[in-house]
Parts: structure tokens; sequence; C-alpha cells
């Protein structure tokens, strides 16, 4: 500040008058420009100093930050080109394995049904056995219904009306006796 005050006296004391009885104002006009530049000078020594410091650790850090941002781009980068590169070696090996599983299943599919087949030709044939057993035994029935019915019919034909009562008189007395 003593400058700034400094300056302007010494201004006033330059100047001169000119022939019209002015004052010539070039001495003051250059202590402005003085005082003008030191104010800025001050100022930027003052002010610019510490902020272009703290900018250019702003920036610098902001550089690292960057350049950390990039580093761990290029690896994710690299991480997923390994990755596709990998990607058919994968392809392959789930089509593999889900051939595979389609064997086994294809193959326990088969042994299943083999099984279920198997019931169902054991029920098959204990139905046909009992069906069989069923007839026969039907078939016998119906034989000895038949022969039962020629029996009689030649029972009938054979005997005269003397025969039966014979036949009747004896089973009385079989009755009677026992």
């Amino acid at each position: 500040m003593k400058l700034i005050l400094l300056l302007a006296f010494t201004s006033l004391a330059f100047a001169e008058e000119t022939a019209g009885g002015e004052k010539d104002m070039t001495p003051w006009k250059w202590a402005n420009f003085a005082i003008l530049a030191a104010g800025i000078g001050y100022l930027l020594v003052k002010q610019a100093g510490p902020y272009f410091a703290s900018r250019s650790v702003e920036i610098r850090k902001g550089i690292e930050d960057a350049q950390k941002q990039r580093a761990d781009a290029e690896q994710r980068a690299a991480a997923m080109d390994a990755r596709l590169a990998n990607l058919g070696v994968e392809v392959e090996a789930l089509r593999k394995s889900a051939r595979e599983e389609a064997a086994q299943e294809g193959d326990r599919i088969r042994q299943e049904t083999a099984r279920e087949m198997a019931k169902i030709q054991a029920n098959a044939d204990r139905e046909i056995a009992s069906a069989l057993k069923t007839a026969q035994i039907e078939l016998k029935n119906y034989s000895a219904g038949l022969a039962i019915d020629l029996a009689r019919e030649k029972v009938h034909r054979q005997m005269s009306p003397d025969d039966q009562e014979t036949l009747v008189r004896n089973f009385m007395t079989d009755l009677s006796t026992s």
C-alpha cells in the first residue's frame, strides 16, 4: 500500500503544465497504470499462486485417477477378451456336457422303459395264466355238466319204470340200515 501512495505522489511531482495552461496527464496515466499493474501483480502473487498450486494438485490427482481407471478398464477388457477367447471352449464343453447328460437320460429312460415293459409283460402273463385257469375251470364245469346231462339222458333211455322202482327200494333199504 505504501508503494501505491509513493507512486501517486511521485506522479504529481512530475506533472507539467502544457502551453495552454493545462497540465500534462501522461505521468498520471503512467502512475495509474503502475498502480493497476502493481495491484494485479500483488493479487496474482497472493491469490493465483495458491490457486494454481491447488489446481495443479487437482489436475495431477485427476490424471492419476484417470490412469487408475484406465488400468482398471484395461484389466476388465483383458479379462473379457480372455473370457471371449475361452467362450468357444466353454460352449463346446457345455455342448459335450449336454450330449453326455442327454445320453445318460436316454439310457435311464430306456432302462426304465425296459423295467416297465417287464412289469407289463409279467402282469400280462399272470392275467393270461389266470384267464387260462378260469377258462379251464369253466371248460371242466361245462364238460362235467355235459357229461351229467349225457349220463342222465342215457340213464333215462335205458331205465324202465321197473328198474326205477327197484332202485328206489334199494336206496330206501340202504337208508334204513345205515
